[in-house]
């Protein structure tokens, strides 16, 4: 399985059915060519499923890939075309033959060229009976006959195969092809539906493609029914947490038809995600318009645009779209959502709904996103409840300890090691043979690997082939293609895949049985989502268990792991529990070395009860600064970090020195202490009038009064708890912009801010109708305040709606 693999092999003949199918070959020919080139008759859903990976590689490594098909007896299924232009968008040339009259279209060609510097190396084509369908290509009796492109180039072999790409190209040229596109295959849908169903469904059933009919699981039920309730109840944005494998991007397809939503903007960070995401929005409904948003796509267009952060996010591009142009916004990986692209993009769409999802795995985590979503915690569910409710395997855990790494002795630098330190001490076969001894000891039967670095995945996939056994090497741009990798491992070809990077989101590996830990995880969310890779059921294997092996050095960072399946964030509860038998759920074992056991004990007595120790403990934890809602929420005091620092920004410029955070602290620091952090509330208007005042570029152009009540009411109908709670009955019907609403804001909060207290702090002005602060921003000081507002803003918040809830219990 490497670059030199001939495209094809065996005899010239396919025949098909278990014993002899054409897929395999197609996928190998695939991921060699540097040309490809397809025609059939009809394509369904079932194969091109099939193909899909391997030729989206293809064009990602810069293949060229031409599709000819048609829609002769209108059998080709719309679902398969939708997913076909995500192909287009990738570069690929795509057209379909529009038989008119009598004419017929029964091509089923398959064409491959492996070349360099324009010369053809080697080249093959399989012509035959197989359309693009599953029992086509595994089961079915279908006849192949490979020609061979043979040296020199006017041979009879290679005259013969110039005449197959010849006749192709002179059908993909016919003035009766068009390209593929959405406007195409609105009109060929209306005529797919209005075809004789029985006729239909017998291709379909003979094809083996029947479409699927999917349904939401019991949990996503559950989920959806808590979506649709929130709305009822008013609110505007919302979080779900499903663990890694419960189906989140589905949950989100599932709702955005259950409100019959008509514009969906779908943001994530990662193109995986992005993709996944749309072809799953497809497969449910194959009647919408998709598009992308991205470094080389900007589709202002599309009813379901599906985008990446890095790009829509900036100002430029967000101010393409009305603020009301979506009526709905998904934003996966919610947890990456308090970064400033998240941030703009958060505070400028104007959605009916906006859905949050992470697979976080506890409050303390969850503190700050969460503000995000205006406190509105919709629906969670852990991996523990997707266990016991047979939507995720259980699991053996074995913590083991990694003894030939000293990480004491790896500099650590900004929350991670130095990844050139590690790639030395990791390639050592001392640490090597540790690991295959536990893994030749424990493991099941289809084993993925998570590795540092390139040179750690070839370092292990080299070892353990000297040993015996069949393992690659598999990242970005590794001699084997992922897709191939993968069917290799799930057809018992390969025994281990060792990856980087590739497998950690947004992929869909059922057959995986065991799980393989060698490296340093950074944070929880990416511990769970390694997890998650081997957490699905898988119909092919009907796995009853995972098995997880993960390798834990003498180092702090590695807390990460028990906190995670523990979940819990103290140290001294880590060293408590995991040095006991640890129940989690029915059918799954957790275990961890004494040696590391020990290790947390010591650490544990390191730790006193500063407010300084709950902090570096409650960072180390999470891989970031944590906020002052995360500290609050992960149980630590506030009161005490006023009684030893004075104020909470006082306790983090301390802790993290720099010279941005000192000088906030010096000019702006009782502003956010006594005027934001230890303000009396008896309300919540304080604090919503602060977010309005945000959301207006405050600190740059003070805003009317008028204006900062109609701010403060948009901002205040994102709680309708708290706004039927707190304000009187007579305002409650308000519009933002009436007089009446406008007096009753004058009143409280906009005079509490702009009349001294009994100390004599008068924080705002009411200066030619605008408020105004008293004191004076600097322009280069303008966005670290406008966080350090926005941070304790939530903070007041989240210990608002906390107060509330606990006096209604």
């Amino acid at each position: 399985m490497t670059d030199s693999i001939s495209l094809y092999s065996g005899h010239n003949l396919t025949v098909g059915s278990h014993h002899d199918p054409l897929l395999d070959k197609l996928v190998t020919a695939i991921n060699h060519a540097s040309t490809i080139e397809i025609s059939v008759s009809f394509i369904m859903k079932s194969g091109l499923d099939l193909l899909f990976d391997a030729l989206l590689d293809a064009l990602n490594r810069g293949a060229e890939l031409r599709l000819l098909t048609s829609d002769y007896l209108s059998v080709t299924q719309p679902v398969a075309l939708r997913e076909l232009m995500l192909l287009v968008d990738k570069g690929a040339n795509i057209r379909v033959f529009q038989c008119e009259g009598n004419i017929s279209f029964h091509l089923k060609s398959y064409i491959f060229i492996k070349s360099h510097h324009d010369k053809i190396e080697q080249g093959c084509a399989w012509v035959g009976s197989n359309n693009m369908s599953k029992m086509a290509l595994t089961q079915g009796h279908e006849w192949a006959l490979r020609l061979d492109y043979e040296q020199p180039d006017h041979s009879k072999a290679a005259l013969e195969f110039h005449h197959i790409r010849q006749q192709f190209d002179h059908l993909f040229a016919n003035s009766l092809t068009h390209s593929l596109s959405h406007e195409w295959i609105d009109i060929y849908n209306t005529r797919y539906k209005k075809q004789n169903p029985h006729f239909i469904h017998l291709i379909t059933t003979e094809a083996g493609s029947e479409v699927d009919t999917f349904v939401p699981n019991s949990i996503q039920t559950e989920a959806l029914l808590a979506l649709e309730q929130t709305r009822l109840n008013g609110h505007q944005r919302g979080l779900v947490v499903l663990a890694t494998g419960m189906g989140k991007t589905w949950l989100s397809a599932f709702d955005a038809k259950q409100m019959n939503a008509k514009r969906v903007l779908f943001v994530a960070h990662r193109e995986e995600i992005l993709l996944k995401a749309e072809r799953t929005f497809i497969q449910l409904n194959e009647n919408i318009r998709t598009g992308r948003y991205n470094g080389t796509s900007k589709d202002t267009e599309a009813d379901y645009l599906f985008a990446s952060i890095q790009t829509i996010g900036r100002q430029e591009h967000l101010a393409l779209f009305d603020k009301k142009h979506f009526d709905y916004v998904i934003v996966d990986e919610f947890h990456h959502a308090s970064s400033s692209t998240y941030q703009a993009l958060l505070a400028y769409f104007e959605p009916a709904f906006l859905l949050g999802l992470t697979a976080t795995p506890e409050r303390s985590d969850q503190a700050d996103i969460l503000s995000l979503c205006d406190n509105n915690l919709v629906f969670e569910r852990n991996l523990v409840q997707g266990i016991d409710d047979k939507i995720l395997v259980p699991f053996d855990y074995f913590g083991i300890y990694d003894q030939f790494v000293n990480y004491q002795e790896i500099p650590w630098r900004n929350g991670k090691f130095d990844p050139a330190a590690l790639d030395t001490a990791f390639a050592t076969q001392q640490r090597a043979q540790h690991i295959l001894k536990h893994w030749k000891e424990k493991k099941l039967t289809r084993t993925l690997a998570f590795c540092i670095s390139k040179k750690h995945a070839d370092y292990m996939a080299n070892f353990f082939c000297i040993n015996g056994y069949k393992a690659v090497a598999v990242y970005s741009d590794s001699a084997v293609p992922r897709n191939e990798a993968l069917t290799a491992l799930q057809n018992g070809v390969i025994d281990i895949i060792f990856s980087v990077d590739l497998f950690n989101e947004g992929t869909d590996i059922p057959s995986i049985d065991t799980i393989l830990m060698i490296r340093p995880t950074e944070s929880k969310i990416l511990f769970l989502q390694q997890l998650g890779r081997g957490l699905r059921q898988s119909k092919e294997t009907q796995k009853d268990k995972l098995l997880v092996l993960d390798f834990i050095g003498n180092h702090q960072s590695f807390l990460t792991k028990p906190s995670a399946l523990l979940d819990i964030s103290s140290t001294r509860e880590i060293a408590k529990r995991s040095a006991k038998l640890i129940t989690l759920t029915d059918g799954c074992f957790i275990n961890f070395d004494p040696e590391l056991t020990q290790f947390w004990q010591e650490l544990a007595s390191r730790y006193k009860t500063t407010s300084i120790d709950e902090y570096r403990e409650l960072k180390n934890i999470l891989d970031h600064r944590p906020t002052a809602t995360e500290f609050m929420q992960a149980n630590y005091r506030l009161d005490k970090v006023k009684q030893q620092h004075s104020s909470w920004f006082s306790l983090v410029a301390t802790e993290e020195q720099t010279p941005e955070l000192v000088h906030l602290v010096k000019h702006y620091g009782e502003f956010l202490h006594k005027g934001i952090a230890q303000t009396s509330m008896t309300k919540c208007f304080k604090a919503i009038l602060l977010e309005a005042f945000l959301n207006l570029d405050g600190f740059t152009i003070p805003p009317t009064t008028e204006v900062l009540a109609e701010q403060s009411l948009l901002v205040l109908n994102r709680y309708p708890e708290l706004k039927e709670k707190d304000v009187a009955k007579a305002e409650q019907h308000c519009q933002p912009t009436d007089y009446r609403w406008h007096q009753y804001w004058l009143k409280n909060p906009i005079k509490a801010y702009t009349t001294a207290n009994k100390n004599g702090e008068q924080w705002f002005s009411i200066i030619d109708g605008r408020f105004t602060a008293n004191f004076n921003v600097e322009q280069e000081d303008k966005q670290q305040l406008h966080e350090a507002v926005k941070e304790l803003v939530n903070l007041r918040l989240a210990q608002y709606v906390q107060r509330c809830t606990k006096a209604q219990i």
